[in-house]
């Protein structure tokens, strides 16, 4: 197993925002996780990416125990995420954002590569303009990524953590802003990352696109884990309609 997170709490003052919540992933497989808003899944990634400490549970990596592991351990590690927010450095180029995503495969610090005159490895640069072509920003390396829209933003985001060789890759929410062609290229881009032995969780309110990807799906509810299984035991389960998806068929 990749990731084992077993019984992991994460309390904000009063509030439970994680409730002991179990979930595995395996090597090659792809997790949706959903639930209503508030319903705990962004706590969730940001305690098994180190951006939060859990007040209870443990997180083990490939059977490694890495609770309470800093975010940048977690990297090298092999764990990369995109964010609910879009979080780039909007005053860089957008090859230089996901060069900064592969600082912990460099061989030298990324920012002394950067700034104010340091040169990529050619290894390290092609790597990255073959990043950006596989997310669709082909002709874009050099554009200001706050310039970009707001799809190709998302898209960079994913090809920044990418840059990091993740064996486990948190996506939150990336198909926010992007239209159904985007979304289809996105679906696609998921599987192919499963195929190269990349473990992806995926937090996605387009449930089409969950359930098209994901071979298992957790539902939260109120910062519980109330149903998990496979798309079709989701999506005829009871609680989960009542909690999340509705009456309507989502098929």
């Amino acid at each position: 197993m990749l990731l084992e997170a077993a019984g992991v709490t994460k309390r904000f003052g009063g509030v439970v925002a994680v409730n002991a919540v179990d979930l595995a992933i395996s090597q090659r497989q792809a997790v949706g996780l959903i639930g209503p808003n508030g319903a705990g899944k962004t706590t969730l990634i940001n305690l098994i990416s180190g951006q939060l400490r859990a007040d209870a549970g443990a997180i083990r990596l490939a059977g490694a125990d890495v609770t309470g592991a800093p975010p940048h351990a977690l990297t090298a590690r092999g764990i990369a995420r995109t964010f609910q927010g879009v979080r780039l450095f909007k005053g860089l180029s957008t090859i230089e954002n996901v060069l900064v995503g592969r600082h912990v495969r460099m061989r030298a610090d990324a920012l002394r590569r950067l700034w104010p005159l340091g040169i990529p490895d050619r290894a390290d640069r092609d790597r990255v303009r073959a990043l950006l072509e596989r997310v669709g920003l082909t002709g874009r390396a050099e554009a200001l990524a706050g310039e970009l829209s707001y799809g190709d933003q998302r898209r960079l985001e994913i090809a920044r953590a990418l840059a990091s060789e993740p064996r486990l890759l948190l996506l939150d929410e990336p198909a926010a802003g992007m239209n159904p062609a985007e979304t289809g290229r996105l679906r696609d881009l998921i599987r192919a990352l499963i195929d190269e032995d990349i473990a992806i969780l995926l937090i996605e309110h387009d449930v089409r696109l969950v359930m098209g990807t994901c071979e298992r799906i957790a539902v939260l509810n109120f910062g519980r884990k109330i149903a998990e299984g496979g798309p079709a035991e989701i999506q005829s389960s009871v609680a989960v309609r009542e909690a999340y998806l509705g009456s309507e068929d989502v098929a």
